[in-house]
């Protein structure tokens, strides 16, 4: 997928989404295409082409998970979002860092089953047809009494089922157990105990597996269900696993929020959080440097893996982290704080703006409604000197003020179903004139 997109072409793409930040989009345009590069070098010199991982600076609501998450949509590649400072160092009760890698490796195989399942999705729908002819025959014989051979009933039925005649029909499903497998069990460590009842679970699971069921159901749902179950009997999970640590391994994205609160601050005489801090980003360190990782579904190597990490490094700065695990970040990019020009495109622009969120919502209700230019620009000066005044959220604070704005709406929406509904600048001010007038924001917008 990759192969088709220049840099400059997944910056665009970026950019239907995203408002400015175009340095950090470069960064992770080069970055998607030197996948691809590598994967057109020789084997020998392909292994030792490691990514080059990015650390975004930024304030929070200024762009970075959500560039980091269109661009693994963008690649179709196993992305998971995780908060650095949720991770204990080993040997201490909590999350470990391994456990980034297992969930990681969890989502890959979720998303190439899913892409399986679809590819067998038709033989599916034919042998569960099937499976429901075998079922509803026997019961329907006078009803096909006009029909000259079995042959010929068989395809009457058929053609009842496929125009809906047969959807409300009631039918006793017995479901199929599914095929025996070897229980896989992964080794589980002191630092990740929470994960070790669902592991258990699965494990007796597997020994013990359920007997088959009856079940009475209508014709429509017993059809998706044996469509479902088909489906899965069709897929080879040995094969769908072995993709799915494949894609990891080369293509997997992992985005680390939140770095900069695992940073130690400069100075003699660490002590207390400062060397927790450190542990665990020493414990980080051999995931971003390359290594293998034990999970239910194998072994993974995350020598390929890309890392994006961010952080606001408000306290501290990228250099209180540690050495090594600085050089793993070769590429730091800032992104720039948002006002209200940039609130303005944020608004008007996006292929999925906030504005075009609302309106199709209330559309759902029979309500047109409708933002005016002058309202807009108005929202976004609200917003930006709420952001002045208070924490700096960036463009989270549009989330906020739009929801104070169209609360009433929103409340009485059932009750004035077609209706048109012009939001224009005075609407804004008379909404949020408590929060224009009163100094103490806080009260109205958390």
């Amino acid at each position: 997928m990759t192969a088709n997109f220049t840099p400059r072409e997944i910056v665009s793409e970026l950019d239907r989404f995203i408002v400015g930040q175009d340095k950090a989009k470069k960064a992770v345009a080069i970055a998607l295409r030197n996948r691809w590069r590598r994967q057109q070098v020789p084997p020998p010199l392909r292994d030792e082409i490691v990514p080059k991982n990015i650390i975004m600076i930024g304030p929070t609501g200024v762009g970075k998970t959500e560039i980091a998450r269109r661009l693994a949509r963008l690649a179709q590649a196993p992305f998971i979002k995780v908060e650095a400072s949720k991770f204990t160092e080993v040997g201490y009760v909590g999350k470990d860092v391994e456990s980034i890698i297992r969930e990681l490796t969890d989502i890959a195989v979720k998303m190439v089953r899913e892409e399986e399942t679809e590819r067998v999705q038709v033989r599916a729908q034919e042998i569960a047809e099937e499976r429901l002819l075998d079922l509803l025959l026997p019961k329907m014989a006078k009803e096909l009494e006009e029909a000259k051979s079995p042959e010929d009933a068989r395809e009457l039925l058929r053609k009842f089922l496929r125009d809906g005649k047969l959807d409300n029909k009631a039918v006793d499903l017995q479901a199929q157990p599914p095929r025996p497998q070897m229980p896989s069990i992964e080794v589980v460590t002191a630092t990740s105990m929470e994960e070790m009842g669902a592991n258990l679970r699965d494990m007796f699971s597997s020994f013990m597996p359920k007997g088959p069921k009856k079940k009475r159901m209508k014709v429509s749902e017993a059809l998706e269900m044996l469509v479902q179950e088909e489906a899965s009997r069709l897929i080879d999970m040995d094969t769908v696993i072995k993709q799915a640590i494949e894609r990891v391994e080369q293509n997997g994205i992992v985005f680390l929020d939140e770095i900069d609160k695992i940073a130690s601050r400069t100075g003699e005489g660490r002590y207390g959080p400062d060397v927790s801090r450190e542990g665990v980003q020493r414990d980080i360190l051999p995931i971003v440097e390359g290594s293998t990782v034990m999970t239910k579904h194998g072994m993974v190597k995350t020598d390929h893996i890309l890392f994006i990490a961010a952080g606001a490094f408000h306290a501290t700065k990228p250099s209180d982290l540690i050495p090594e695990l600085q050089g793993r970040f070769p590429i730091r990019v800032e992104l720039d704080s948002l006002g209200k020009d940039e609130f303005y495109r944020i608004l008007t622009e996006p292929d999925n703006s906030l504005t075009k969120q609302y309106l199709s919502m209330m559309k759902t209700e029979g309500i047109d409604l409708e933002f005016k230019d002058d309202a807009l620009k108005e929202i976004c000066s609200i917003a930006a000197d709420v952001n002045q005044q208070m924490e700096d959220i960036g463009a989270r604070r549009l989330h906020t003020v739009m929801e104070k704005l169209l609360e009433d709406i929103s409340f009485t929406a059932p009750e004035k179903s077609k209706q048109k509904v012009a939001i224009d600048r005075d609407y804004v001010v008379k909404a949020l004139s408590e929060i224009v007038k009163n100094r103490d924001l806080s009260r109205y917008i958390l």
